[in-house]
């Protein structure tokens, strides 16, 4: 501990006396680290802010708190110093590092019961829509409308669409990225439901409207379930508390006999 809070002090004095430039360091060093960032980093980010972000912004902070847990991990272990404490520094500073996607992955499936509720709403919406555009059309016109956590996933389908991708995979991605009930099947439909021609379009959109109603029907049974579970389980408690309150109530008045 002690050498911990020389390091610390040392570093501040240098700091303080420009002989060393720790932001300049760690925004020279951020770079090498990128490779580090995970594929989901950004869409993970987009769920949580809902809009623009500056991801390289926030995968720096992480670079300079994973590299200040490794210097302090170092200092605290300087007196003993060995290859092995020097790799527990580096695994502690990893840890620090991965700490906030973490956290952002925990936000995310934490997010997926309300993604699972939503969609079947959304896409009711865009049932509408599908009458009156063609599916690329409906999509892009339903992104204002839209709920928050679907909005960057709807925008980078649209511009997959818009680039000349007419194959399935658009929609593919856009389900993967909201793993819920039926997301690939209502993609799928939906997909078809674009390549299909004009004389036939009506009967793929009552085929898609019914199973958007059935989804709506299992959510709104997921919802009833729900209510009902939890109104058991408040009345369990309160029968269990009414019955521990009689028999506390029951025990203590046989002592009281007892006693006289």
């Amino acid at each position: 501990m002690t050498f911990l809070i020389i390091g610390v002090i040392l570093i501040i004095i240098f700091e303080y006396n420009k002989v060393i430039d720790t932001k300049k360091f760690i925004y020279d060093s951020e770079p090498y680290f990128h490779f580090l960032m995970e594929e989901d980093y950004k869409f993970l980010l987009s769920v949580k802010y809902n809009g623009e972000i500056d991801v390289d912004k926030l995968f720096g902070q992480r670079v300079r708190n994973g590299l200040i847990a490794i210097v302090a991990m170092f200092f605290f272990f300087i007196s003993k110093m060995s290859f092995l404490y020097l790799l527990l520094s580096i695994i502690i500073g990893f840890i620090v590092f991965k700490q906030p996607y973490s956290a952002l992955k925990k936000y995310y499936r934490n997010n997926l019961y309300n993604i699972n509720l939503m969609l079947p709403y959304y896409l009711k919406s865009l049932e509408i829509l599908i009458q009156h555009y063609t599916v690329p059309v409906a999509l892009s016109r339903s992104i204002e409308t839209a709920p928050d956590i679907f909005k960057p996933g709807l925008r980078k389908l649209i511009a997959k669409i818009e680039a000349g991708d007419s194959t399935v995979e658009p929609y593919m991605d856009f389900a993967k990225e909201y793993p819920v009930r039926d997301s690939m099947r209502m993609m799928r439909l939906l997909y078809r439901l674009g390549l299909g021609s004009q004389e036939n379009k009506q009967e793929q959109l009552m085929m898609f409207s019914r199973t958007v109603s059935s989804l709506q029907n299992k959510t709104r049974e997921q919802k009833y379930k729900e209510r009902l579970e939890k109104m058991e389980s408040k009345t369990m408690l309160m029968l269990g508390g009414t019955g521990g309150g009689i028999i506390f109530l029951m025990l203590l008045s046989m002592m009281m006999m007892t006693q006289i």
